[in-house]
């Protein structure tokens, strides 16, 4: 907004720039010259300031809202209560179910320590459970473990049957040092019995004195034995006698006869 200065005080300065060249006024005509201009200047910014101000907004009361309606629900018609209905299963006819006792991976390790040794199970790598086999023939089953205690194995620790059928297994020594936190594969030479069946070998790494880790184990069945084809013999028909050609007697050929040769007559002189 542009602000114009007002006629009194341009007449003022006017007049003060005329009598610069006059003598100097007196105390009293300074301080009621100086009162006046104040006193102009004060009215001026007062006036200015109320031109400039804006008048205050009126207050806009809110609108007034209908009140809300009360949703009333609408009766939902109840669903009928499902029946369950049974579901039987029955094993294929002629299916081979085994029916050993399948262990699993301890749930704590560490409560299976004894001392500084300890072993956890990583997998099998021969014979996994379940293998069907001949009655009477042989195996060699590895599992693959790792030392998880915190002292090495050493030499002289064995493998120990503790459960289930042995299957001929032998006590069998680990013959190798496994320091902490190392994997190493451990075997049991085993033969199938000669009646068919589910069986299962359990097993257990020892220091000498005490078992320590998880149980190894093996599960194999055993079926029927196979029976040998029979071979079938075809009558082998009797050799026919081939009747030997009896040899025909031959004419012998004509014998020549001599001839008589004439002799001669002599005639008498």
């Amino acid at each position: 907004m542009k602000k114009c200065i007002p006629l009194p005080l341009l007449i003022l300065i006017l007049f003060l720039t005329a009598c610069q060249g006059e003598e100097p006024p007196t105390e009293v005509s300074e301080a009621f010259m100086t009162s006046a201009v104040g006193t102009m200047v004060a009215s001026f910014f007062e006036t200015q300031t109320a031109v400039s101000t804006p008048p205050a907004p009126t207050p806009t009361p809110p609108p007034t809202l209908p009140p809300l309606s009360t949703p009333t629900l609408a009766a939902m018609p109840l669903l009928p209560t499902p029946t369950p209905t049974p579901f039987y299963f029955s094993p294929t006819p002629g299916t081979i179910t085994p029916t050993g006792t399948f262990f699993t991976a301890t749930v704590d390790p560490a409560s299976l320590a004894f001392g500084c040794n300890n072993l956890a199970f990583i997998r099998d790598v021969t014979v996994p459970s379940g293998t069907v086999m001949q009655p009477r023939e042989t195996f060699t089953k590895t599992w693959k473990v790792q030392n998880i205690g915190t002292c090495d194995w050493a030499f002289n620790y064995i493998l120990v049957h503790v459960g289930g059928d042995k299957l001929d297994g032998e006590t069998s020594r680990l013959q190798k040092k496994v320091p902490v936190w190392s994997w190493a594969e451990v075997s049991v030479a085993m033969g199938a019995p000669a009646k068919p069946g589910t069986y299962t070998s359990s097993w257990r790494l020892s220091d000498g004195k005490n078992l320590f880790g998880a149980t190894l184990s093996v599960t194999i069945i055993v079926k029927e034995p196979t029976p040998a084809p029979t071979a079938t013999l075809s009558p082998t028909p009797a050799p026919t006698s081939t009747p030997t050609p009896t040899p025909t007697p031959t004419t012998p050929p004509p014998t020549d006869t001599p001839t008589p040769t004439p002799t001669p007559t002599e005639t008498p002189t």
